[in-house]
């Protein structure tokens, strides 16, 4: 292995100020549900609300007339990188994904931060700023305000707000029998963020990490326009298998992936053999691992590779198969290589199955 990647010239490491980083942050998905558990369904109350809390999807969608629904959504957490420039940038094009996941377009953004004042260079801090903004001009929107605290550990995300055809949303529940799933990413970001949490992460490693977690998840858009495309997600904290069970909930389905024909990002498997990954995929399956089947052919590292959280990751499609060919010739269009079929949805109970 070469050189590993070493701290910006900033005399604090980032990731050495957070408990944990990027979308690895996340409460639990089984602590959530039932923290939420509580909660009064809204849409009844609201009937221009369109999508709520119901079902754990990406974004809230307001209807404002027969053309136009907002979409609106938060993210933001702790460094995953020690660099502050793309730790903006991942923590940006995170928080805009889940409008593209709702099949939307973003129209602007406000920035959420929190930062050690009297720890960080105030350079470092607006360099993580600067990061976030750039990802914005890449998105063709405006970083039009925000908040900020000084707070014990940095954060940084955005409010992000798009626009959608009412009749063009792309929900996380509306999946049907007999549809295809499509994968938009390699996954494995949670990894390699371990990796380099221990100084165990190339240069090369750092840029396939930094790469796919600063991808703008644009054709989330395109792909609205598509009746073939019946539902879609973003594979984020809890792992490929909490967003998929998510999808298979939603419809009342079973899930069915084939790990063959997953993608990863380089050197993972190897990692995770070594004993390199997140605290977060022992609390995802803990959450979920009753709803999932893992085959017995299976490699060892296949529960850590598919309960890992993934900040950035790519965009979880379900469409019809007459559809799918389009809908990979759009993501391959907008750079996305990797994108695959990686399994399909048969009626049956609500789980994942993995062969």
């Amino acid at each position: 292995m070469t050189d590993p990647v070493v701290a910006p010239s900033a005399a604090v490491r980032l990731t050495s100020l957070s408990h944990g980083g990027g979308c690895g942050c996340k409460i639990a998905p089984g602590v959530l549900s039932a923290l939420l558990a509580r909660s009064t369904p809204l849409t009844a109350a609201f009937p221009n609300l369109l999508v709520g809390t119901e079902t754990a999807d990406d974004a809230a969608v307001y209807k404002l007339n027969d053309e136009q629904a907002i979409v609106a959504t938060t993210d933001f957490f702790m460094p995953i990188v020690d660099d502050p420039y793309d730790f903006g940038r991942i923590a940006a094009t995170n928080a805009l994904s889940d409008v593209y996941a709702m099949g939307g377009k973003p129209i602007l953004a406000l920035a959420l931060v929190g930062m050690p004042i009297n720890v960080l260079p105030h350079d470092v801090i607006a360099a993580v700023l600067r990061g976030g903004e750039d990802v914005c001009a890449a998105a063709g929107i405006p970083v039009a305000g925000g908040h900020s605290i000084d707070s014990v550990e940095p954060i940084y995300g955005l409010a992000a707000i798009g626009v959608v055809h009412p009749d063009r949303v792309k929900r996380n529940a509306s999946a049907r029998a007999g549809d295809v799933l499509v994968l938009g990413k390699p996954l494995g970001v949670g990894v390699l963020s371990a990796a380099l949490k221990k100084d165990r992460l190339d240069a090369a490693g750092y840029r396939a990490m930094v790469d796919a977690a600063t991808r703008l998840n644009t054709p989330g858009a395109k792909l609205a326009e598509l009746d073939g495309v019946h539902a879609m997600t973003d594979v984020t904290g809890f792992g490929l298998l909490g967003h998929t069970l998510e999808i298979a909930r939603g419809a009342n389905l079973t899930a069915r992936v084939r790990y063959g024909d997953l993608p990863f990002l380089p050197g993972v498997e190897a990692f995770v053999a070594d004993g390199v990954f997140t605290g977060a995929s022992g609390r995802n399956w803990a959450s979920y691992g009753e709803s999932v089947t893992l085959g017995a052919a299976l490699p060892s590292v296949a529960q850590a590779l598919l309960t890992d959280p993934q900040t950035s990751g790519g965009l979880l499609i379900a469409c019809s198969r007459d559809s799918v060919d389009e809908v990979l010739a759009i993501m391959h269009a907008d750079g996305f290589a990797d994108a695959r079929i990686i399994g399909e949805l048969d009626a049956g109970p609500a789980r994942v199955e993995v062969v």
